[in-house]
């Protein structure tokens, strides 16, 4: 009788611990809808994803022949509601809705610096026939009240090298969020996916959402050095002045960097952006916006292209911080 007993205990006792195991994985696997597991993160890390790589990668198959499809009102709409959904935290639904666009969300991790990103991606980029719609990549370092700017690459490629700017400047401040145009700026019929100065863009349609939630953003261009050969950067508060504060800034970071420097608000500059529609959108929302345009010779050149990044990140900074303009 007493083994039977002692038996009896010990198996309640497998079984209870069983039970308990299985409760604890059941609950773990319900919470990842908005988490990556640290496994996963750490081999994302041991692989290698370089997110200027894999930035680079995608907008090296740009060029003016790859083609451009408008996207409809429709588009537009659905997915710059879906970024609203991925800001608000609501991570599950903004999934289901860019997948109904045909669009994917997925964490990177940057094994540069290990940080984590959150991907949104047009499906059609690894097709036979892309339609250049953007990329969009969010930093996953906090609360979605923790995204406080933008970093706003236009032209990718026809303005060479914007895009590895674009990640510098993400890279350099925490709470960033950078868009990527999807398509060579001369891909589409006319200036279709020119995205700078169209309104019916899906690159347009997420500046105004990122506008309406009163996100500042810099917008980075890229000139000839013939275009302006006395200076290195133009600096311009596009066609409005409510980023005067943010520009004096930058320009004074730009300078200690030892660029020249043309400030628009001060004497007249060439390539001001004054027509540039994300800008005018901005000015209209009372959102902070700048257009930075820098010259091939600071794009093509690691050294000053990590000094131009550093005085960017003296204005997202700020941003990041939300200390106050100055």
């Amino acid at each position: 009788m007493t083994a039977n007993r002692t038996n009896t205990v010990t198996i309640a006792i497998i079984l209870g611990l069983t039970l308990a195991a299985s409760a604890l994985l059941t609950a773990c696997a319900g919470g990842r809808d908005d988490t990556v597991d640290a496994s996963d993160t750490r081999a994302d890390a041991r692989t290698g994803t370089d997110l200027l790589d894999r930035v680079t990668d995608w907008t090296a198959r740009f060029g003016p022949d790859t083609g451009y499809r408008p996207p409809t009102r429709r588009d537009r709409t659905a997915l710059a509601h879906a970024v609203g959904l991925l800001l608000d935290g609501r991570r599950g639904q903004a999934e289901k809705a860019l997948s109904d666009e045909d669009f994917t969300l997925r964490t990177v991790v940057d094994a540069a610096h290990g940080k984590r990103y959150t991907e949104i991606a047009d499906r059609s980029d690894e097709g036979p026939a892309p339609r250049g719609w953007g990329r969009l990549y969010v930093a996953d370092d906090g609360t979605p009240k923790n995204r406080r700017w933008t970093v706003q690459v236009p032209h990718p490629v026809a303005d060479r090298d914007t895009e590895r700017v674009g990640v510098g400047v993400l890279r350099g401040t925490p709470g960033g969020i950078l868009l990527i145009a999807g398509a060579h700026r001369k891909a589409g019929v006319g200036d279709a996916a020119d995205v700078a100065h169209r309104r019916d863009t899906v690159f347009d349609a997420i500046v105004d959402e990122l506008a309406g939630r009163s996100l500042p953003a810099v917008q980075v261009h890229g000139f000839a050095d013939s275009s302006a050969p006395d200076e290195d950067v133009i600096a311009s508060t596009g066609s409005g002045s409510i980023a005067r504060p943010e520009g004096r800034r930058l320009a004074d970071a730009l300078r200690h960097e030892g660029f020249s420097v043309c400030r628009a608000w001060t004497r007249s500059c060439p390539l001001e952006g004054r027509t540039n529609v994300q800008g005018r959108g901005a000015s209209a929302d009372g959102v902070p916006f700048l257009h930075v345009e820098l010259s091939n010779r600071i794009r093509t050149d690691e050294g000053r292209t990590a000094r131009a990044v550093t005085a960017l990140g003296r204005v997202t900074g700020q941003w990041r911080r939300g200390d106050g303009r100055s």
